[in-house]
């Protein structure tokens, strides 16, 4: 009977893994596998620490498949599991509508200046500024999600969660990804198309991945086409905004603000640009770390498994 080893770092529910044939055995996620499990033919992570998913892809020399918890695989990989001998599956999908909520409070956050309200509160004044008659929807100003135009780069499962509530606030959305298209109601552009696109961006949301292909992928010759009055959201990867040139554009007045839940080094350092450049919010990695439902996932692919098929969320 294979053995499936399944991390105590979340509430996972064993018992609706149940029926299946298959020894279910719980690990410690910041610990070496025990000698007597190393056997184990299937491995589920979550928050694993970087010596244990080492130390594991050493000693588990019958590991069939690895079911991560995450959306993407890099800690996986980046411990030195061999995809091309062990099936390796992420946890897209479990984490769309808690990140695509976050995304859309650092939205309101921005256009409605909760931050600032909130840094005055802290002086102990009012911001009287922020209160009282207010323009509706002024041009050069991102102070609304109605008739805003939001840019959505990077289009999978969260995006396609997070439109529909866009839209329904009155936000024109428009999706970036590889290839042109229609999803769930929403033009996509390439990103060749981006050069005709940032110039009439109110809020750029950026749910991309990390890879090669990414890094950077907003980089200062981008920054240059958005608005001084726009917004850059990310909460996909941290390698794929170049923070120093953010930075400077942020400083310089050139763009409007930015919200960003991902870094390229996590935690960001204590001194980064960042925390004190004008119109940041610093999120800590909290979009997402809470996975919906893991069981359902897991039992799925538990099941095709079994029985030889194709798995869900293969890399």
């Amino acid at each position: 009977m294979p053995k499936l080893l399944y991390p105590t770092s979340l509430a996972l529910d064993p018992k609706l893994l149940e029926g299946y044939s298959v020894d279910l055995v719980p690990y410690n996620v910041k610990e070496n596998i025990p000698e007597e499990h190393t056997d184990a033919e299937i491995l589920v992570t979550w928050t694993n620490t970087a010596a244990n998913l080492k130390d594991a892809a050493q000693r588990l020399t019958k590991l069939r498949w690895i079911q991560s918890l995450a959306a993407g695989p890099n800690d996986v990989l980046g411990a030195g599991f061999n995809p091309e001998k062990i099936t390796i599956t992420t946890g897209s999908g479990l984490h769309d509508h808690t990140v695509a909520e976050h995304t859309l409070g650092l939205l309101l956050n921005a256009a409605r200046r909760f931050y600032e309200m909130r840094d005055f509160q802290a002086q102990g004044k009012w911001p009287g500024h922020l209160g009282g008659p207010q323009p509706d929807r002024p041009q050069g100003r991102f102070t609304t999600l109605q008739d805003a135009n939001v840019v959505v780069w990077g289009f999978g499962n969260i995006a396609k969660c997070l439109t529909p509530w866009l839209t329904a606030l009155g936000a024109n959305v428009k999706g970036v990804a590889r290839s042109k298209g229609v999803r769930n109601g929403i033009e996509i552009y390439a990103e060749d198309d981006l050069k005709d696109i940032l110039p009439k961006t109110d809020a750029l949301v950026m749910i991309l991945p990390g890879s090669d292909a990414t890094k950077h992928a907003l980089n200062a010759e981008r920054l240059k086409l958005l608005p001084n009055h726009a917004w850059v959201v990310n909460v996909g990867r941290g390698t794929s905004v170049d923070e120093e040139a953010l930075a400077n554009a942020l400083e310089q007045g050139s763009i409007g603000g930015a919200a960003l839940d991902v870094f390229e080094t996590e935690p960001y350092p204590e001194g980064g640009r960042l925390y004190k450049t004008p119109n940041t919010i610093v999120s800590p990695h909290a979009a997402g770390g809470r996975p919906q439902d893991p069981e359902d996932l897991i039992a799925w692919n538990l099941r095709k498994f079994l029985a030889g098929q194709e798995l869900k969320n293969v890399i």
